[in-house]
């Protein structure tokens, strides 16, 4: 069995993967914001450049430009991949609905 070394485990769980990616960041009072992520430190505080609010009101959102956007780490719930291209079941079950 082999076991990871350091460099492995921190690479693995540090905010380094999603540099120059687009993410969606959700922090504690419940703002949706997204952006690209430029840069992060050890606090998880984070600059996300062309960052927008995204606000969801039921199955409707729209985003406010917020530009160059630095947020504090102790504010982040949760970080994740933003936009991507919807699945094909998930884009016949909308146009269902009309």
């Amino acid at each position: 069995m082999s076991w990871a070394g350091p460099e492995e485990i921190y690479l693995s769980t540090s905010l380094a993967s999603y540099l120059d990616r687009k993410l969606l960041v959700l922090l504690r009072d419940g703002r949706k914001l997204m952006g690209t992520l430029r840069s992060f430190d050890q606090f998880a505080n984070a600059v996300l450049e062309g960052a927008c609010e995204r606000v969801i009101v039921g199955e409707q959102y729209c985003d406010i430009p917020l530009g160059l956007y630095v947020i504090r780490g102790e504010n982040v719930v949760l970080i994740g991949h933003g936009e991507r291209r919807a699945s094909s079941t998930y884009d016949s079950r909308l146009r269902g609905r009309d």
